[in-house]
């Protein structure tokens, strides 16, 4: 197995061009799981479409247009080639949100009162708010997976909550709080097992593990790009063609029709376009492309142990500090969700910050998972490829004085 090298690895990145960015001190950027920074290879490709080849995507019968064309429908050759999907079942999206608002809302016509769809409380709000509009609309209900004492979902707490009822499985394969990494092809064969539909929410997945939506057999997923080392404004939907067939999309306009007439009668292009109604974010889905080439470059065994290996020491430095709560130790990937005792996670976000060390504060978007954490609010440091033994150093050191912030306002 490859061994990664973030120090050559941030020789890719803009972002790290200067020696030092924040106040003469090293860049130690920890909110990888919000956004992540872009290589320049993702860079010069969006640019290029930019610079070299503006025309728009299925529009125009000229040789300009044409290598638009060719280059659109090749990003979505390598997207599909990263998630083993068949081209044609991945339809681009602006992220993450849009790609699970269209599975909710093309799912909605299989509903009806007295269904269920099962969520967890550590869900996105992404993963969340588009099922309780579906489920208004329908007379569907929403219910909850019960999570183990640690937060993870277990398949005997799913087993207790499946059944006849149940029409829609959608979770995070891995969650953006806690970082559990779900057991995604057992659930999905159980999901099955009563003839639910099961919905991956990748975000947070996608970027660190290996994703073949084959072998999983899942029936839909959804990604952005933005945390994935590509650009923002991009992200997929991937559905099994057979349902993609059957769904309607959200969105009507131009390039997602075949033809309409002044009757009403409208005809629907073949997916993926069908989902792409108006013009696309060209450049994005080029740069994601490459984003897709560099993460397979770099490998994704090689992704996980480097950063488990990094987790795994800022988790015992952070517990040697002995101020801390650590609420996800245990998780298989890269988050490290904690507190500062008796500091407000914003408030130990700003000194971390004056510290020149960046991490997330707040409830990120999982607003039920407090309930569950009892607490109103969480720290979350968040790592990737380009980060480094001295980042998690700088990490466990600011943590260490965090009790001392009022010092940053009021010395």
């Amino acid at each position: 197995m490859k061994i990664l090298d973030p120090l050559k690895i941030r020789q890719d990145f803009p972002m790290y061009r200067h020696d030092s960015l924040f106040e003469g001190r090293p860049l130690v950027y920890l909110d990888n799981a919000a956004t992540t920074f872009k290589p320049y290879s993702v860079i010069k490709e969006g640019d290029r479409y930019y610079e070299d080849i503006t025309a728009n995507a299925h529009r125009g019968d000229y040789s300009l247009a044409h290598e638009v064309d060719v280059a659109y429908e090749g990003a979505r050759k390598e997207v599909a080639d990263f998630i083993n999907a068949d081209v044609d079942e991945v339809c681009f999206t602006s992220g993450d949100s849009m790609g699970m608002n269209e599975i909710a809302y093309g799912l909605l016509p299989l509903l009806k009162t007295g269904d269920e769809i099962l969520l967890t409380f550590a869900e996105h709000a992404s993963n969340v708010l588009p099922w309780y509009q579906v489920a208004k609309l329908t007379g569907a209900v929403v219910k909850f997976i019960p999570l183990d004492k640690e937060g993870r979902v277990t398949i005997d707490n799913f087993k207790s909550v499946l059944s006849d009822k149940t029409k829609i499985v959608s979770l995070a394969s891995v969650t953006n709080v806690l970082g559990f990494l779900l057991p995604v092809k057992e659930l999905c064969a159980l999901a099955h097992s009563v003839g639910a539909i099961y919905v991956a929410d990748g975000a947070q997945s996608v970027p660190h593990h290996k994703t073949d939506v084959k072998d999983l057999d899942i029936d839909f997923l959804a990604f952005s790009g933005h945390k994935m080392l590509g650009p923002t404004g991009i992200g997929v939907m991937y559905g099994k063609k057979k349902l993609l067939e059957k769904m309607n999309p959200l969105f009507f306009g131009g390039e997602m029709n075949a033809r309409f007439d002044s009757c009403g009668y409208v005809s629907l292009s073949d997916v993926p376009l069908k989902f792409e109604a108006g013009t696309q974010n060209i450049s994005g889905a080029m740069g994601l492309g490459k984003a897709c080439l560099y993460i397979q470059k770099i490998g994704f065994d090689a992704i996980e142990e480097h950063e488990l290996k990094l987790k795994k020491m800022a988790v015992e430095g952070i517990i040697s500090n002995g101020n801390a709560t650590i609420y996800n130790q245990n998780c298989e990937g890269g988050i490290i969700t904690f507190n500062i005792d008796k500091v407000f996670a914003q408030d130990a976000a700003s000194y971390l910050g004056s510290k020149g060390v960046f991490v997330r504060s707040g409830q990120h978007c999982a607003k039920i998972l407090p309930e569950f954490l009892n607490t109103q609010a969480t720290l979350r440091a968040s790592l990737y490829i380009y980060n480094t033994e001295d980042d998690v150093k700088a990490l466990i050191e600011a943590c260490k004085h965090a009790e001392d912030f009022l010092d940053v306002f009021f010395n």
